[in-house]
């Protein structure tokens, strides 16, 4: 996992778990937002990170 992976997991589950510390009912908000903003930057980094190669050629 890369450094900047990791860091979009940090700021995604910081930002998830301050959404349900600071409110209890279940609304949309800043954090939850910044939740979800943060976890597509994640898995974007996890992508970029793996290096995929296409073999046009089955073997």
């Amino acid at each position: 996992m890369s450094k900047s992976a990791a860091g979009f997991l940090i700021l995604a589950l910081l930002s998830g778990a301050s959404h349900f510390w600071l409110f209890e009912e279940t609304q949309v908000t800043l954090p939850l937002i910044g939740c979800g903003v943060f976890a597509m930057l994640f898995v974007l980094a996890l992508v970029a990170g793996r290096k995929i190669k296409f073999d046009p050629l089955l073997r």
